[in-house]
């Protein structure tokens, strides 16, 4: 095997030089088409608290006010950047995180998010970027 993990059709899960696992597009991806469709399991803020410090603290999305939400499939393991090549929106019917690409997206890129907002919105996030 080369490194890579399984995932949903053009996308791979494989380690980036400097950020641990990334997601990369194993073909193109358009501007305004859908990466992927991630569900998510919501889980009360309450239970989220215990923890935190451990290695899924740094996994989590916000879902609302009371809750957030731990994505599946490559749902958690976007990258963030700024700007970044992709978006995501909540999908709260149906309880799914949806991943579109804001630009073009070569086969073999990494596809990337910001964590604080907008795709090329600078805002601080909560690490060290460097």
């Amino acid at each position: 095997m080369n490194g890579e993990l399984s995932a949903p059709p053009g996308l791979c899960i494989r380690q980036t030089e400097r950020r641990g696992r990334g997601v990369f597009a194993t073909r193109a991806f358009a501007v305004g088409e859908v990466i992927e469709r991630s569900a998510v399991l919501v889980i009360p803020r309450t239970q989220v608290a215990a923890l935190r410090g451990t290695l899924l603290d740094s996994y989590w999305f916000w879902w609302d006010d009371e809750h957030n939400a731990c994505a599946l499939g490559c749902g958690s393991l976007y990258n963030h950047d700024c700007p970044a090549n992709a978006a995501f929106a909540r999908d709260v019917p149906a309880a799914a995180i949806v991943f579109t690409a804001m630009r073009a997206i070569a086969a073999g890129e990494e596809i990337t998010i910001n964590y604080g907002g907008a795709p090329d919105d600078p805002a601080s996030v909560w690490f060290d970027l460097a």
